[in-house]
């Protein structure tokens, strides 16, 4: 009821000719809205360097090293199961570039991420150095390698 009755005097106070103020596309009579978009707008930011460090070093070991100036570096890493929750090896092949062709199957080396060299090389095997072994190796009294009947 209150709306019916305030459309008639908002139409007829906006254009008396017309009824309505959009017969035949007139939106002329509708008072236009200007906003300021300075009061929304942010102060200019300057944009800092941001360096992400995620997944730039992986570790792992020379499986194939075969071709020239590539190794094949098999990374192994500890994922939960989907279903059994238990904790299982998963393990991925990159591709390396390996510029000297230093490497060899067995190496342990660490692949950092480069911008991609050919179509399967994104990373660059670098040397790890060796660690010291302080494990202390259980030499049995039954056998012995230093007498083997030369």
């Amino acid at each position: 009821m209150f709306l019916t009755s305030t459309l008639p005097r908002l139409s007829t106070s906006l254009n008396p000719q017309h009824p309505s103020t959009f017969l035949h596309g007139k939106t002329s009579s509708i008072p236009k809205f200007t906003t300021s978009f300075a009061a929304f707008s942010s102060p200019p930011t300057t944009f800092l360097p941001l360096t992400i460090h995620a997944m730039k070093k992986i570790q792992g070991r020379v499986v194939c090293s075969t071709n020239d100036k590539t190794v094949s570096v098999e990374v192994v890493r500890l994922a939960p199961h989907p279903k059994y929750k238990r904790r299982i090896r998963i393990k991925k092949k990159y591709q390396a570039h390996d510029p000297d062709n230093q490497f060899e199957v067995g190496d342990i080396v660490q692949l950092q991420s480069s911008k991609p060299i050919s179509k399967t090389k994104a990373f660059v095997a670098v040397a790890v150095p060796k660690r010291n072994d302080t494990r202390k190796t259980v030499v049995s009294a039954g056998s012995s390698s230093i007498d083997k009947g030369e």
